[in-house]
């Protein structure tokens, strides 16, 4: 069974920068896509930014783009989000996700992670 924990998330001002990070287990970690998506309240849950397991190859969205990079270590099962310049509408809870499969639609992704708050004050 596949494991996902988050953490990095909290409050910080605009402008700031978080690091999440998500611990992985469970699964052959080098082989999976990786990745983040957002869920404000009252929205759907979008599409953040993947990663794909062998070639690291970086799927993201044009909102975060600049400002948002995501990245893998295999050596440590864990995936990590780092954001910077980040703005109001950011806010959301952030979930990682496991897939064997590419990860940019949720309805196909098969694992989470329990989510991490972050909150961006103006």
């Amino acid at each position: 069974q596949v494991q996902l924990v988050e953490s990095g998330g909290g409050l910080v001002q605009a402008g700031g920068s978080l690091r999440l990070s998500c611990a992985a287990s469970g699964h052959i970690f080098s082989s999976y896509f990786m990745g983040w998506f957002r869920q404000a309240p009252g929205k759907e849950r979008e599409f953040v930014a993947a990663i794909s397991g062998s070639r690291g190859s970086i799927y993201g969205v044009d909102t975060t783009k600049g400002r948002f990079t995501i990245s893998r270590d295999n050596a440590k099962n864990t995936v990590y989000l780092q954001m910077n310049s980040l703005k109001p509408e950011d806010t959301a809870i952030y979930y990682c996700a496991a897939d064997p499969a590419t990860i940019t639609i949720a309805r196909t992704v098969s694992n989470w992670g329990q989510g991490t708050q972050v909150t961006v004050s103006s």
